[in-house]
């Protein structure tokens, strides 16, 4: 710091810790996880290039209060290269509402990393003066308190006021959207002051997004929301298809703002959809087989979702499940999404909808809700969606 310009990297929604999936790494840590740290580790990679003069991480290091061991090792090393690679940057750190604890009297894991020279925000709001500029941080808790903070720059200081905080502004998601996270706390453009800071970092929503020319989120580096596929949507609408995870650097004054892309370590592909309406079994694997192979990049070790429409109970029971069963060998995971005809939904002008079916979106909600880390995730999931199909079962009978 010390020069008139100012560059500012801003990321967020890290989810170390984060797993999913049944497939394990040859070390026996589950693939998921390692490629959620492989992003990190690559954007850091990048930051070291870069040389900015301020880091910012605006929430939600961790995927859980209470991460794996791995993955609190894995942050001591990360944040160490940038500590010893940039030693002139600050790193400023504020939890969001993954890192922060149900309860008051939980401690959080996050103060471990102020032995780095990290500045962490954990529960209230804190203003942090620098040479060239004056970062208000406000962390998730602060945010859901009785009492909420006044999100403006204070008089005199420094020639630079950032604002940098987690929360969800609804405006973002659009009505009738699958949310791409949940558990945010609200915020609005009035309560943020848009126009009074020369920057404004937000963390939360997965998608780097644009608010205001002045105010953008990061996004996440990896796809680690309820709706991974949504956010493929919303990348592609920006025009940063499978470039769309990553972060942001900021040039001041002016806020320039320039998307920096980190490559995920592979890809989510959302094939084609299938129409199964009055067609056999047959018929509809045909279809299916087609697809897949005409995936590119082929579905081996991705990460792959195929939505097939309008099939009854006995079309999807004569279909070809040795096939099927490899594909998903052959994949990461491989979904296939069989809707049948009254779980279709239609928007526009005749396109299929995105809302999802009561168990799919308990499926989505508890696959990313907060845990232990010595719970089993996917037993969790499997009881939740059991006993939700149970009950509705029992309703229509």
């Amino acid at each position: 710091m010390g020069a008139e310009r100012l560059r500012v990297a801003h990321l967020a929604d890290l989810h170390l810790g984060f797993r999913q999936f049944d497939r394990q790494t040859p070390r026996g840590g589950n693939q998921r996880e390692a490629d959620v740290a492989q992003a990190f580790a690559r954007a850091v990679d990048d930051l070291l290039t870069q040389r900015p003069d301020l880091v910012l991480i605006a929430g939600d290091v961790f995927h859980s209060v209470r991460p794996t061991n791995p993955a609190i090792l894995f942050l001591f090393q990360q944040l160490q290269r940038l500590r010893v690679g940039l030693p002139d940057a600050p790193v400023v750190l504020v939890a969001g509402n993954h890192d922060t604890p149900r309860s008051a009297e939980t401690g959080t894991i996050l103060r471990l990393y102020e032995a780095l020279g990290v500045v962490v925000v954990t529960d209230v709001t804190r203003r942090l003066v620098f040479p060239d500029c004056a970062v208000l941080a406000v962390p998730h808790q602060a945010l859901i308190g009785p009492e909420r903070p006044a999100l403006r720059p204070e008089r005199g200081g420094p020639r630079y006021n950032i604002l940098v905080t987690h929360g969800d502004l609804p405006e973002v998601t659009p009505v009738g959207q699958v949310p791409l996270e949940f558990g945010g706390a609200p915020l609005s453009r009035d309560e943020l002051g848009i126009p009074h800071w020369d920057y404004v970092a937000l963390g939360h929503y997965h998608v780097a997004h644009e608010v205001a020319r002045n105010c953008w989120y990061a996004g996440s580096l990896e796809y680690v929301g309820l709706n991974p596929w949504g956010e493929l949507r919303e990348a592609a609408d920006h025009g940063r298809s499978q470039a769309g995870k990553g972060y942001l650097l900021v040039d001041l004054p002016g806020a320039k703002v320039t998307f920096r892309p980190v490559a995920p370590a592979r890809r989510f592909l959302d094939l084609p959809a299938v129409h199964g309406s009055g067609l056999t079994a047959r018929e509809v694997m045909a279809d299916i087989e087609q697809r897949v192979g005409d995936a590119d990049p082929p579905i081996d070790d991705q990460v792959v979702r195929l939505v097939a429409y309008d099939v009854s109970r006995g079309t999807a029971a004569d279909l070809d499940h040795a096939a099927i069963r490899g594909f998903k060998a052959r994949a990461l995971n491989f979904q296939l999404d069989i809707r049948r005809p009254e779980s279709q939904r239609v928007t526009g002008a005749g396109a299929p909808g995105n809302r999802l079916t009561l168990p799919e979106t308990v499926r989505a909600f508890l696959a990313h809700r907060l845990l232990d880390a010595d719970l089993d995730r996917d037993e969790f999931v499997r009881l939740g969606v059991q006993y939700v199909e149970q009950v509705s079962r029992e309703d229509r009978g």
